[in-house]
Parts: C-alpha cells; structure tokens; sequence
C-alpha cells in the first residue's frame, strides 16, 4: 500500500529517515489528533509505534542527544541548555556541540563508511565533519555563521532556501498571529531544504528535527487545552496547534515520497508537551526557608534575576540555591567542593533529606500539594560527569516550571520570567517505526529514549568492531 502512496525507489543498502518532531505529544499524534494525519497514520498501521519515555530532564538539550548516542544525561554530563562550567558559583556554559564527546549515530556511518544527512539536530553547532551533509541546529546565530558541513553547502542551501532560519527568536511573543506565519514560514523553508538534500545527495541515513512544534506549543498550548487557567474556547487561535499538526503530517509524505518507499521511516518526538498551572520561585523559596542567605536582600515587587543577586549571597551561611526553566536544578554548597562550602561531608545526606523533604511539601496558591518528584543525579543515571545538579525537581508532574529569579513576595507565580509560555514539557514523547520489508508490531509499551540509537544502528545493518556498550537494547 505504502508504494502507492509514497513512490518508489529501489536502493541495495538500508536507508533510514528519520522525521523528528521536538516535542510531539503522543495524546495528540495517536489520539486527538489523529483523524487528521493521515501519513502518520499509514505508517502506524503497519509499523511499531507507542509512547516513548523520556530522559531526565525532559528537554531538548540534553534529550535529543541522549536519543542518538544511546546515552544517559550523566553519561554526557550535560543537563540542560547551561551547565555549571566548573564548581565555581558563576560559571556557566552553553551545551553546543563541543559539549558532546560520546559518538551520535552519523559518526558511526562515518566509521563504516556510510553517508548521512543531518539538519537541525540539536548540538550540531558548531559544525563537525562527517562523511555526508550536515545543516547545523537553532542554536547557530544566524546564517552569517559557518552552519553547513561541507562548508559550500552554505551556499547551496541559501540557493534552495534564500531565507532559511534555524529557529523563531522572538517566540515568546505575544504578537502570536505575527509569530504563527513565522512558524509556518520556518518550517517550510526548513523542509524545502531537507528535501532537496533527500533527492539531490547519496545517504544512507538521514534525519531532520523541527522545533517549531515546540514553540507552537509554548505559545498556544492555552488555546488547544480547556483545562488551562488561560484558557480562550472562542479564540482564532483554537485550531493553530491542530493545523500545525496537519502541516508536518502533509510534509512527512513529502519527506518520505523523496527518500523512496523501500526507506525505514521513523517518525520521533523527545518529549512531550502539557498545560503549565504555573511557576514555583524556587530562589525566593530557598530564600524565604532559610536555605539561601542575602547580604543584601533582593528588592520586593521588583523581578530580579538570581544572575544579578549572585554578588549579593552570603555564601558563608548559604547552604543551596537553584536554577531556574522547565524543571529545577538544586545545587548544595559543599565544604571541599564550592569555594566556600559549609555542608560537611558528613552531614550531607542529612541536609539532603531535608531538602527533599521540604521540596515536596511546597504547595500551589491554594495550599494543595502539588505532586513533586525530586531525583537524585547519582540514582538516574550510569554515570554522573561534569558538574551535575544535587537535585532535580519535578514541581506538579511538570505542570508547574522552575523560577530562578526574586522578588515575587511569595513562592509560586503565574508570570514566567522568561516570556510567555503556556506550555511545559511531558516526560513521555512519542515514536513510530515503520519497517518497508515486514509488519510491525503495533502499539507497544515501555520504549525508552535510549532504545532509540541502537534500533537506528540495527535496520542499518551498522555493526562496529567495537561493542557499543549501549544502555538499552533496540526496538523489538
């Protein structure tokens, strides 16, 4: 059936696509939305699909990494956008490409000599070679910066696609009828130019990740959900995450018409998406418990950023504080490990304790517990490298976020302090598989994010002389 609807090529070695949709929620995908994708829906009928569990954090840096080096977050010692640079109090790094040191599954086909295209993949820039074709992701400044490997792809790329773009800048504006078109417009000129490098260039494996379903997400979640505090049943926006939807679901078809019909097709999200109740002012929280210690207290009713409060802590008596976004980040001052630590070693796991404790005892506005879950890095994860969180927070089930900044006179806000958003992130995303030479297996439970590289590897046939020592086995 599929040969009819999507084409025909016939290649000898396995070729592999996959569509990556940064966000996709499988609620919406397998069932809301459904009627109203029909190539997703074709490739479901035969393939293995399901829902697809996450890393911790559920982010796009780190997830999207961990899903194509088969490689925990503490593995990458990378857990977030911005990582503690070292035990220092203010230093902070970007976690670009230079932050990966585990292979990805292009550096695989590159060892064995296979060909790959890459666009948009999230710590892709800077740009590394490869043996293939790579368009680097929505953190490269702009199209002045060397974005393409080889670097005369540059040029090509801006011949196909004269205004290419790598991310919406501004989308958390509220001007969301200017930023809708501008949504629409990356993602057509995203894949005009993945489909080109489809039909045009020799691959083997190939995948392109859209971020603008992310940032449709985060701006119009409270138009889709009526459970949302914000919620507007009459808005002109009501149907714009639905038509999002159904735009992607039209440009997989052409995606997956341009590979050729005996391609394997993955269709694969990192994570999900969800209403945001709110958020919890974990710095003024820390504050206000006695936790963190001010030499000069932050002014109330005036929002200031923990970055400009940091000259102002008394580290001497200060024992944690946080980073704010979609979940929390707890760091404990540490007698050996910060400059001026004063949590003994041997008080350690006590102080701990009663953090977690107090975390999850912080309730909503109405004084009704919110279902925190905190996690220990040292307990998640095979490894923890680089300089990781003492805790991550959950706060709600992830449907409140973290706040990192003060002066809100109170724990919990329904302000970001980032911009407007009205969406958070689910710890569960979604996959489909499709396999052109057998049936699947249907709908499937339990697939876990790291499955993901090792099932890549496998339908290529790509088998290193070196054991891969993955953390997960491939997809049935």
């Amino acid at each position: 059936m599929l040969k009819s609807i999507f084409g025909s090529r016939s290649l000898s070695d396995p070729r592999l696509l996959v569509i990556g949709l940064d966000c996709a929620a499988p609620e919406l995908v397998f069932d809301q939305f459904a009627a109203d994708l029909p190539t997703l829906n074709r490739l479901r009928a035969s393939g293995t699909w399901g829902e697809l569990a996450s890393s911790i954090p559920c982010i796009t840096v780190p997830a999207w990494a961990s899903m194509l080096s088969g490689r925990d977050p503490g593995v990458l010692g990378c857990y977030g956008f911005r990582n503690r640079a070292d035990t220092s109090y203010n230093r902070l790094v970007t976690a670009d490409s230079t932050s990966i040191k585990v292979k990805r599954v292009w550096d695989y086909l590159t060892e064995a000599e296979r060909s790959s295209l890459v666009v948009g993949v999230p710590q892709t820039f800077p740009v590394r070679p490869l043996n293939g074709h790579l368009i680097s992701d929505f953190l490269t400044p702009s199209t002045e910066s060397a974005f393409a490997y080889p670097a005369a792809l540059k040029t090509e790329i801006l011949d196909v696609a004269p205004n290419y773009a790598f991310d919406v800048r501004d989308f958390r504006t509220t001007e969301r009828t200017i930023l809708l078109q501008k949504l629409i417009d990356l993602t057509e000129v995203q894949y005009r130019a993945f489909e080109h490098l489809l039909r045009s260039k020799s691959w083997q494996f190939a995948i392109h990740v859209n971020i603008g379903l992310d940032r449709i997400h985060h701006a119009f979640w409270r138009y889709l959900d009526p459970v949302h505090r914000l919620h507007e049943p009459e808005s002109p926006f009501r149907h714009a995450i639905l038509e999002y939807y159904k735009l992607l679901d039209h440009y997989a078809a052409k995606l997956i018409h341009a590979a050729g019909d005996d391609t394997h097709i993955l269709i694969v999200s990192d994570h999900g998406a969800k209403r945001m109740d709110g958020g919890i002012c974990i710095n003024e929280w820390l504050w206000k418990n006695g936790w963190l210690t001010f030499t000069t207290p932050p002014p109330e009713g005036t929002i200031t950023r923990f970055e400009d409060m940091q000259p102002h802590i008394d580290w001497s008596r200060t024992r944690a504080w946080a980073s704010g976004g979609y979940y929390g980040r707890i760091f404990l001052n540490i007698q050996g490990r910060e400059p001026q630590g004063i949590i003994s070693p041997s008080e350690l796991n006590s102080v701990r304790a009663d953090l977690i404790g107090a975390l999850k005892s912080i309730p909503d506005e109405n004084g009704t517990p919110l279902n925190t879950t905190v996690y220990m890095p040292t307990e998640i994860y095979q490894q923890v490298n680089g300089i990781a969180p003492d805790l991550i927070v959950y706060f709600g089930d992830l449907h409140w976020r973290a706040i990192g900044s003060l002066g809100y006179g109170r724990h919990y806000t329904f302000e970001n302090d980032t911009g407007a958003d009205d969406a958070n992130h689910a710890q569960n995303g979604m996959f489909i598989l499709y396999d052109p030479k057998r049936r699947g297996n249907g709908r499937i439970d339990g697939a876990q994010l790291m499955q993901i590289a090792p099932t890549l590897l496998d339908r290529l046939k790509i088998k290193p002389a070196a054991p891969l020592n993955f953390q997960a086995n491939p997809l049935p």
